[in-house]
């Protein structure tokens, strides 16, 4: 069976302190470190080496230093002699990680592009008024059911926003609407319905707001048609108009992320091997449960790089 291998990148969760020490002594992800220190005019090596977890979990830095650990873990898996995937996607801000890779947005525009989205983001909604939940164990439609009805209940807004994997949805809304979903899930049939920690509603319609200033930003930012198919997470669609991508992305701010289909249209386009690039093992959690027929592999470390490049050419 011919090989077919797609590139996934993780986003906001996958963080933690010392994420890239074991790439120390690696010259491309040295400089991948110093090109994005230098256009934020921060030193995010520090950050990422020392921490503390609190300053590396701000919304803020973690996406900036998402973005910068996923990109150099790519260029490492290059430089090292991996092969370029044939397919790309991201989860949430992994889908910008997704366009630096395939060369379609320059990296030193990207990472200041993703801290105006995470401040944008944060500011739209007030700390303390806006949370998320993760809902396990019931279909998409009864967890839809149940957030229209508390909804329309409260007068407070939740809504699903990451199709995560099979009966795995995370909501996202007003605080008071999120409690109450967590205690009406479980006598739904919830096997969990626990609160994430994270201090916006990302993906909710309360960040329609965001829309118009990332609109606003990316007015200034090249996109150029990627070198490597990529599919967005907001319509489930490879685009290769910059146009349409730009406006993919700003529709992502407040839409849902479709991780479900997403995968299952890397399993439909004969997709056989896919690699979650960057630090953290979520990704490769959901694509098993999504599509068990697809190899899943990570590469997170140069040892994990070397595993991967074994594995693809047996």
């Amino acid at each position: 069976m011919t090989q077919k291998l797609a590139f996934v990148f993780p986003g906001q969760g996958s963080q933690s302190v010392g994420m890239l020490n074991s790439f120390a002594q690696d010259v491309e992800v040295q400089k991948t470190i110093e090109q994005a220190s230098a256009s934020l005019g921060q030193d995010l090596g520090a950050l990422i080496q020392d921490g503390p977890a609190e300053a590396l979990a701000l919304t803020e830095n973690t996406q900036p230093v998402m973005l910068l650990s996923a990109v150099a873990v790519y260029r490492a898996w290059l430089a090292a002699g991996g092969q370029v995937p044939d397919l790309m996607a991201g989860h949430s801000l992994g889908e910008y990680t997704s366009l630096v890779c395939a060369d379609s947005l320059d990296f030193a525009q990207a990472v200041p592009l993703v801290r105006f989205r995470a401040r944008a983001m944060q500011e739209a909604v007030p700390v303390g008024s806006g949370g998320m939940a993760a809902i396990i164990g019931l279909s998409d439609d009864v967890t839809k059911t149940l957030c229209l009805e508390i909804s329309q209940e409260t007068g407070f807004l939740v809504e699903p926003v990451n199709f995560n994997a099979p009966n795995q949805v995370v909501v996202a809304g007003h605080t008071q609407a999120i409690e109450q979903i967590i205690l009406k899930a479980k006598p739904a049939g919830a096997k969990l319905a626990t609160k994430l920690p994270v201090s916006a509603p990302f993906h909710s319609s309360l960040l329609l707001p965001v829309a118009a200033q990332l609109e606003q930003y990316l007015v200034d930012v090249q996109l150029r048609t990627p070198s490597v198919q990529v599919i967005n997470n907001v319509d489930v669609m490879i685009e290769e108009d910059p146009e349409k991508i730009k406006n993919a992305l700003i529709r992502q701010a407040y839409s849902p992320v479709r991780w479900v289909e997403t995968i299952e249209k890397m399993a439909n386009l004969g997709v056989t091997h896919i690699v979650e690039c960057g630090p953290g093992r979520v990704l490769a959690g959901l694509v098993k449960r999504i599509a068990p027929q697809i190899k899943i592999l990570g590469i997170s470390d140069p040892q994990t790089i070397q595993n991967v490049l074994l594995e693809l050419k047996n």
